[in-house]
């Protein structure tokens, strides 16, 4: 094996020399082995969720694309039924109501605005009916009540246009099916009671359209039509004299399409809640899985397969932009001993500790990885130049050096690094781990407690 050659960093006025190893040579030239055949196996990791759900990677996004996912709801303990309220049928978590409401308003702006065009068009259509039931000297009156009623759904159109919408989009919906109810309520007023057969099955007519069609919520559409149906008796029964059994026929029908399409309507909310319930809980198990298929279970740092998409993705990003990276092989020294000597539960616990400190020690952007039992990576990108790189080896050497409260005085451990600063002639992900694992034997050899250069031909661009 070469010597470590004037790249090498050093904590004392020591070299790093190069004794004879102290692993063994059949074991060295195993690891040597398994490092050049990861060298073809780029291997994409896909959760096991369906085809459809797949997300390929591919260049610099590769590394982006696999970064622990933001916090998401955890809906996976959530009762279905007990998670909304009974009538309402709102979740009783906000944040997850919030995710639904936001989830479905491209939906539900698009059903709205169909819905007022479709409504605009029917409620002008039933004008045809005035030349034979409304009287001459009543038409200005019943055509007033029906452009009136006419603006709410054109303003509601327009304002659907704008982001204004999305913060009261079912109240505006609910809005809609109001003025329909309360403009046929105002024309069927200025109409004798013999043209009320033809007039009053437009508020059945609208009882459905505001629970089915129009868009907002059940809760929203039952006190619409809760309110028509109590409006109309009051002014029809108290107002307008209609006869007790007039008023009964009218409310059969009224009441009849309330219980039909706000069932219908209820129902289907109820449906669309569960969907999207059952949907987050699945991307809950689908983020699990990748999460233990791409990181360490123990330290829950990245895997080797994740560290090779990071370093794969700054290599293709040195190569476009110039930059300069840099990767760092540690391995503890003294970490036998504490398994052996303490136990696997205090050497769990000690490589924990090693996780938090280097994850500390670096910045956000880094990647800190777990490769092996007692060996860690770290992915520094952009490093700058070589002597930033020796100023985090010093850094991370430091961290692991520090005192263990989880071990006694005697019992603390060290670190080996071998750091390689790509990109260099001929790298490929696999030999950058090889040469880094060279280098920190290196160090292993000479005394451990110190950082290693691997000695490599720069690229072009340095």
């Amino acid at each position: 094996m070469a010597p470590a050659g004037p790249g090498c960093g050093h904590r004392s006025a020591r070299p790093v020399t190069s004794p004879t190893p102290c692993k063994s040579a059949s074991a060295r030239t195993h690891r040597a082995s398994i490092d050049r055949s990861l060298a073809g196996q780029r291997r994409a990791v896909i959760a096991p969720v369906s085809p459809a759900r797949q997300v390929p990677i591919a260049g610099a996004d590769r590394a982006a694309a696999w970064r622990p996912a933001r916090p998401t709801l955890d809906c996976s303990a959530m009762n279905t039924n007990s998670g909304m309220h009974l009538l309402t049928l709102r979740f009783n978590d906000a944040a997850l109501e919030r995710a639904f409401l936001n989830a479905t308003m491209a939906r539900t702006r698009l059903q709205g605005q169909f819905a007022c065009l479709v409504g605009m068009f029917v409620y002008l259509l039933h004008g045809v009916l005035d030349q034979w039931f409304v009287a001459p000297d009543q038409v200005a009156q019943v055509w007033l009540a029906r452009g009136s009623a006419l603006c709410v759904p054109t303003l509601v159109l327009l304002v659907s246009l704008t982001p204004w919408f999305d913060r009261h989009a079912h109240l505006l919906l609910a809005l809609v099916g109001m003025a329909a109810g309360v403009g046929i309520i105002a024309m069927q007023l200025n109409l004798p009671l013999q043209s009320a057969p033809y007039y009053y099955p437009m508020m059945v007519v609208v009882t459905f359209y505001t629970y089915n069609f129009v868009g907002t919520r059940f809760i929203y559409a039952l006190c619409v039509d809760a309110l028509m149906l109590i409006a109309y008796n009051l002014l029809f029964g108290g107002v307008a004299g209609y006869p007790l059994h007039i008023m009964i026929g009218h409310d059969f029908f009224i009441v009849s399409a309330n219980l039909i399409g706000g069932s219908a309507g209820y129902l289907a909310e109820r449906q669309r809640r569960l969907l999207f319930l059952r949907e987050q809980e699945l991307d809950d198990e689908r983020r699990h899985h990748q999460q233990r298929a791409l990181h360490d279970g123990l330290t829950g740092l990245p895997n080797r397969d994740l560290l090779y998409d990071r370093i794969l993705s700054a290599q293709n990003d040195a190569q476009r932009n110039g930059t300069l990276h840099c990767g760092y092989f540690l391995d503890l020294d003294g970490f036998k001993g504490v398994n052996d000597g303490f136990g696997h539960k205090a050497g769990d616990e000690a490589l924990r500790e090693v996780a938090r400190r280097l994850k500390a020690t670096v910045r956000a952007s880094d990647t800190v990885a777990r490769i092996g039992g007692d060996e860690f990576f770290v992915l520094a990108e952009n490093i700058g130049n070589e002597a930033a790189a020796h100023a985090l080896a010093h850094k991370l050497l430091d961290a692991i050096a520090a005192p263990f409260a989880v071990l006694p005085e005697h019992a603390q451990m060290g670190a080996s690094i071998g750091l390689v600063l790509f990109p260099y002639e001929g790298m490929s992900v696999a030999d950058l781990i090889h040469r880094a694992d060279e280098a920190m034997y290196r160090v292993k050899t000479s005394g451990k407690g110190n950082f290693s250069v691997a000695a490599v031909r720069p690229a072009a661009a340095y």
